[in-house]
């Protein structure tokens, strides 16, 4: 299946965590196929709370994208095996984080109180037909000592149980 540069694009931005979570993408192509099943066309389909933060030019990129997509597919008579579009699970590539010291609050109140900035490097990789691409977004959060104890126990308890999974 032959697809426009145009429609590559759309779907490689479509599918980039960093452009569209799994609800805003889940929202479009709905949407879509939504666009090209009713006869009108509801105006709205766009317009949903969840799509306000994504640039309206590059949201009508998309979805013109994903529509395009569906009846080409469709006029192919594709199936499973010839769709070709996958966007894998995060990988964290490298960790940052400091600590940081509250002082004073807005009220000038003395404070002391210790908090730890911690900063994710992820990549995604994202594939639309033949053409492969890859994001590099960051996840950033704060917590305290409590909540990073926290974290660190998950994560160990999750990296002793594929341990245990690896070794059956």
């Amino acid at each position: 299946m032959e697809l426009s540069e145009f429609v590559q694009k759309g779907f490689q931005l479509l599918a980039d965590p960093g452009s569209f979570d799994f609800s805003a993408f889940t929202l479009v192509l709905r949407a879509a196929f939504q666009s090209l099943l009713d006869a009108p066309a509801d105006e709205a389909v766009l317009d949903h709370p969840d799509l306000k933060h994504i640039d309206p030019v590059v949201l009508k990129h998309c979805h013109a994208a994903a529509a395009t997509y569906i009846l080409e597919a469709g006029k192919q008579r594709a199936d499973k095996s010839t769709l070709s579009i996958g966007r894998s699970l995060p990988h964290i590539i490298d960790v940052s984080w400091r600590l940081e010291y509250q002082i004073k609050s807005s009220q000038l109140h003395k404070m002391y109180r210790p908090a730890y900035s911690v900063t994710l490097n992820i990549e995604v990789f994202i594939h639309v037909q033949n053409t492969d691409s890859q994001s590099h977004p960051e996840i950033s959060f704060s917590c305290n000592m409590e909540q990073l104890q926290d974290l660190l126990g998950k994560l160990k308890d999750a990296s002793k149980s594929l341990e245990r999974a690896t070794q059956l």
